[in-house]
């Protein structure tokens, strides 16, 4: 089972990081924007829309990766102090009442909007020389299922630590701060108390 769970992590590891690109060309296209708007005195018709595409993309496409690191913002003032089985009991409430009613309706809603985007072969309305837009539209359904893939491998971690008492592995790639720095501080308290119990 937990191969299966670390494939889909992986899956969405591999999603994420790919829209993560769109960082680059987006910081290419407002830095030619700048470039024409300002030096050449020549604006362009369509780094408004691209812009708003590219970042748009971004901010989905790693919503299921960024729930495969259990990064999303949550109330850890109460959240880590709870066990392990607690947090599991309260994590399994909250998808069912809130986070699976939320994806379903992003998934049907963004159909129809891909849909009909697409049938109109809909363009932005920001701009002039508008680029079509259904192709970002199609986004918003596929992230509704890529976060539904997550949601179930996260309620089946759920269930697993609620029966063996600890979470299950995770692939960790990325570190907070604070976290890092935070263990780097015990393992110097620890090896100092080591050193004076030496002595």
């Amino acid at each position: 089972m937990q191969s299966v769970l670390l494939a889909v992590d992986r899956l969405n590891a591999f999603i994420g990081k790919a829209f993560a690109w769109c960082i680059v060309i987006l910081t290419l296209a407002i830095t030619y924007e700048v470039f024409r708007r300002y030096v050449l005195k020549d604006p362009t018709t369509w780094a408004y829309d691209v812009s708003l595409m590219l970042y748009g993309a971004l901010f989905m496409m790693a919503g299921a990766y960024t729930l495969s690191r259990n990064g999303h913002v949550r109330g850890d003032f109460l959240y880590r102090k709870w066990s392990p089985p607690t947090q599991a009991r309260v994590d399994l409430v909250l998808y069912f009442l809130f986070y699976f009613p939320g994806i379903l309706a992003l998934i049907y809603s963004g159909w129809g909007y891909f849909h009909l985007a697409y049938m109109l072969n809909e363009h932005s309305s920001f701009s002039p020389d508008g680029p079509i837009i259904w192709p970002i539209k199609a986004v918003i359904p596929i992230t509704g299922a890529m976060m539904l893939l997550q949601g179930v491998v996260e309620v089946v971690r759920c269930l697993i630590c609620m029966r063996d008492g600890d979470w299950p592995q995770r692939l960790h790639d990325v570190e907070e701060m604070e976290k890092v720095i935070l263990e780097e501080a015990a393992n110097r308290a620890d090896r100092e108390g080591t050193t004076h119990g030496a002595l």
